[in-house]
């Protein structure tokens, strides 16, 4: 059952895709994107979507937007290697700053996916595991940037988008609970109020920074 919560976050993350690629494609430059974050999200959504393989499909609309997530996040991490060979100072330079020590989201993602979930089954593990990842996916982004202080005005409205994307699913899951009368999904709704946590002081910063137009810089 779709609702207006449901497509703009949908139409949200898109656009976070969007403007991400159309960036790395026009400028060749990868300046404040963190190639660690788009890697979890590989992992977050080939992991979460692994019932594809089942062909147990609900519909047409969220099976194609199952392999859109999947395709546009590998093809993301495509483009940033890429630039080793198009753009080197700066490929070099992002590994410089993308120091973030990932394997301490990965092991804590996979203990939660283990004590928290629905079934204990292959699937639910892995789609358990997905969801705690992706609610700390975005923090080597959000270090990157809180070790330079600043961020391009593009890499901004990218994060922005994604914060987004995953704020709008909150009043997403409630209308599913308060209108539809589904079940809520406490474990989607929990790991979405952890991942908007982490988004909250950049939206407040975004707000001040870019929507006035005195450009972005994170405060020290």
């Amino acid at each position: 059952m779709f609702n207006i919560f449901r497509i703009s976050a949908d139409l949200a993350h898109l656009a976070s895709i969007l403007i991400l690629v159309h960036n790395i494609r026009k400028t060749r430059q990868i300046d404040g994107i963190s190639l660690k974050t788009q890697v979890l999200y590989v992992l977050v959504f080939c992991t979460r979507y692994l019932d594809l393989l089942t062909f147990r499909w609900r519909s047409v609309y969220n099976t194609l937007m199952k392999f859109v997530f999947i395709g546009s996040s590998v093809y993301v991490v495509s483009l940033i290697q890429k630039c080793r060979v198009t753009n080197p100072v700066a490929y070099r330079d992002m590994l410089v700053r993308d120091t973030f020590h990932i394997k301490y989201l990965l092991a804590g993602s996979a203990v939660l996916a283990l004590i928290f979930n629905y079934k204990f089954t292959f699937l639910e593990i892995f789609w358990s595991f997905s969801v705690w990842l992706e609610s700390f996916a975005i923090m080597p982004q959000l270090f990157m940037i809180s070790r330079s202080g600043k961020a391009s005005t593009i890499t901004s409205h990218y994060i922005f988008a994604m914060g987004l994307y995953r704020a709008l699913y909150i009043p997403n899951w409630i209308w599913r609970y308060s209108i539809d009368g589904r079940p809520l999904d406490k474990l989607s709704f929990c790991t979405g109020l952890i991942q908007t946590a982490l988004y909250s002081d950049f939206f407040y910063v975004y707000y001040k920074k870019v929507v006035k137009g005195s450009g972005f810089q994170l405060p020290h």
